[in-house]
């Protein structure tokens, strides 16, 4: 009944799973603030006692000492000085989200918002201004004659105000140069593999293919969603242990950050015996919504980055899609390093129990660069950056990964109008496509592209 009375915008954060309310809440730009506002609360509480009830102005030197009317206007002159620092600052911030949802993309609203220097900030304003507002609420009708603590917390808390303002200021036009906008785009990516895919899938990952009990497939079991919605959170380690209890094997048919329908099979179950399972338990370990999230979500933190090469493009930026091209590399040698691209969760004693989707590591080149390449159409500029970074990654990655490396940089510049190609744009494509081949060891197969640019090129030889 509590809940029902809750506003919506409260009550959806009681509808969640801790860890996704964690992760929500540390999104809005309130909490830092409301942090404090209650801390501002306390300081008004231990100034009042400091000045009302100990006094303290009779063991202080008279030179911190202020009577109460001189406190008053202080307080008061302060309010609206820190108000006003309060409103630039909200001002910033709204250029700033401005131009990153129309210049960037808005997906990036939210990493500003959680940033912790722009919490912090705001959250030093807020508690500023309640912290002089109250102040002056109480101290406005006291008989006490002569402050210590008031005077010197306000005008200690004003300089501090004023440092903030002149911080966040620099913070903001930082943060909006590119190369950090990329960097630290990365930076949340690679914080989210090293944190959570780490502890949710690593963990548990198998390279060997095990027993999948395939003998027990007549008694599978499809469950449908209940709803429809983004997958943005999967309990892994509830789900294998669940699956141990009744010695089954779990197929999960979409992956974190999928939508999808109501009615889809989501899960398949088989095992030697599934009649009395109750399909509801598997269901409850897949938390689903209206919007896609990072926590598990890799792709959304590789589309982020495809976004803001993709929008420099359409405003004839190359420097910023380099930038992007560059950062993205990075990411992908992380995946690399830190991610096993089996399907197979396995329990403690080995035994397999959950099967995901298959996400090879094509797959992730393609969410990344694919969508880039795409809209660079026929900018060979930004084509020849992406073999260049593809050379990057396959001379520092295992060879394994090369032929994909090699196959998706063939599939790249396959598109190329080679009859409309700039001589030197063709001369430095072919110069990172021959260093990519060296790398890979397809130089025959560099031998065919070659002719391709040059049909002629050995005619007389």
């Amino acid at each position: 009944m509590l809940k029902k009375m809750l506003p919506l915008s409260i009550r959806k954060y009681l509808l969640m799973s801790k860890r996704q309310r964690m992760h929500e809440i540390r999104l809005t730009i309130w909490y830092m603030p409301f942090i404090y506002i209650c801390l501002s609360l306390l300081m008004v509480a231990i100034t009042l006692y400091l000045d009302l009830s100990l006094e303290v102005s009779q063991y202080t030197p008279d030179v911190l000492s202020m009577d109460s009317s001189v406190t008053r206007i202080l307080v008061s002159t302060l309010i609206g000085g820190i108000l006003t620092l309060s409103a630039f600052t909200l001002n910033s911030l709204l250029v700033v989200l401005t131009m990153f949802s129309g210049q960037f993309s808005p997906r990036m609203l939210l990493d500003f918002i959680s940033d912790k220097q722009t919490q912090h900030a705001l959250g030093i304003f807020n508690g500023s201004f309640v912290y002089v507002l109250l102040l002056f609420l109480f101290i406005g009708n006291s008989k006490k004659e002569m402050f210590v603590a008031a005077p010197v917390m306000t005008i200690g808390l004003a300089f501090l105000s004023s440092l903030t303002f002149i911080f966040f200021i620099n913070h903001a036009s930082t943060w909006m140069q590119v190369h950090n906008i990329t960097y630290n785009m990365k930076q949340v990516s690679e914080v989210m593999i090293n944190q959570t895919l780490k502890n949710d899938l690593e963990t548990h990952r198998t390279t060997e293919h095990g027993d999948t009990m395939d003998q027990y497939k007549q008694n599978i079991i499809h469950v449908s969603s209940r709803g429809s919605g983004y997958i943005q959170l999967i309990d892994f380690q509830g789900m294998i242990q669940r699956a141990k209890s009744e010695n089954l094997v779990i197929e999960l048919h979409y992956k974190v950050g999928d939508y999808v329908l109501a009615g889809n099979e989501i899960v398949s179950i088989w095992g030697p015996d599934t009649k009395e399972i109750l399909t509801n338990f598997y269901l409850d370990f897949i938390e689903m919504g209206h919007k896609e999230t990072e926590i598990q979500d890799l792709q959304m933190g590789i589309h982020k980055l495809a976004e803001v090469a993709i929008k420099s493009l359409g405003n004839d930026d190359p420097k910023t899609a380099s930038n992007t091209i560059d950062q993205m590399a990075d990411l992908m040698l992380t995946i690399e390093d830190h991610l096993s691209f089996t399907p197979y969760l396995i329990d403690e004693a080995g035994t397999i129990r959950v099967i995901l989707q298959s996400e090879p590591f094509d797959y992730y080149l393609y969410r990344g660069f694919g969508y880039i390449r795409h809209y660079a159409k026929d900018n060979h500029l930004i084509i020849t950056d992406i073999v260049r970074a593809l050379a990057l990654i396959a001379e520092s990655i295992q060879p394994s990964k090369h032929q994909n490396i090699w196959s998706f940089a063939c599939n790249t510049i396959d598109h190329i109008e080679r009859e409309v190609i700039y001589e030197l744009d063709k001369t430095f494509l072919l110069q990172e496509v021959h260093k990519l081949a060296r790398l890979t060891k397809n130089l025959e197969e560099y031998k065919k592209i070659e002719n391709k640019f040059y049909p002629s090129a050995n005619e007389n030889t």
